[in-house]
């Protein structure tokens, strides 16, 4: 019925639970493709190259940049993340829906480019949660979880600049929402022309 697939972008504050909220929704839905960013932050203990990220050095990262290899890219306590183009593009046209979990700047970037982008902001039940959420990781220091809380805060104010909020009280609603905005984006008449169209060109039996 649809030709092309939905580019879906989910963002949000640390401590949202953004990366639980996505993993599922991936298991749940056979033909959504999780775009894997690519970062200049050192890996996480328990995280993979290639699964979670790509990771690469600053001088790759900006050659990425300049030879137009990046979809998106932005600057987020003191690294880079961003897009690969390539495979992004390569799923749309193949009629996948893909999810790009991505920081607010990238997040704009993707809708000034692709003003189809469905852009949804997750966020906590409330900070007192998203705190404890981050000390329940026990990954990093102090200072730095207290950046990441501010920074949360600021990040707030940017949720006007989405099409849906999200509320993550739980991570199975969460995932429902989502769906529920997915089907719904997939029914919009700007999707449906091609099917509208073919039922047009159909001769009718009867004459």
């Amino acid at each position: 019925m649809i030709n092309e697939g939905k580019l879906l972008v989910v963002s949000g504050p640390s401590g949202t639970g953004k990366s639980t909220v996505v993993k599922l929704l991936v298991e749940k839905l056979d033909r959504l493709c999780l775009s894997v960013s690519a970062t200049t932050r050192p890996p996480r203990e328990s995280e993979l190259e290639g699964r979670e990220y790509y990771f690469v050095d600053h001088t790759e990262f900006e050659r990425r940049i300049a030879c137009g290899e990046m979809l998106e890219y932005a600057s987020y306590n003191g690294n880079y993340y961003g897009t690969p183009r390539d495979k992004v593009e390569e799923w749309l046209g193949q009629g996948f829906d893909v999810l790009l979990e991505i920081e607010v700047q990238g997040a704009k970037k993707i809708k000034d480019q692709r003003a189809d982008a469905v852009l949804i902001f997750l966020i906590p039940p409330s900070m007192e949660e998203a705190e404890a959420r981050l000390r329940g990781r026990r990954s990093e220091s102090e200072e730095t979880l207290q950046k990441r809380l501010a920074i949360a805060r600021q990040e707030l104010e940017q949720a006007q600049y989405y099409d849906y909020i999200v509320v993550n009280e739980t991570v199975e609603q969460a995932v429902e929402d989502i769906r529920s905005i997915l089907r719904a984006e997939h029914l919009r008449y700007a999707g449906m022309k091609p099917f509208i169209a073919g039922l047009k060109a159909v001769p009718n039996s009867a004459e």
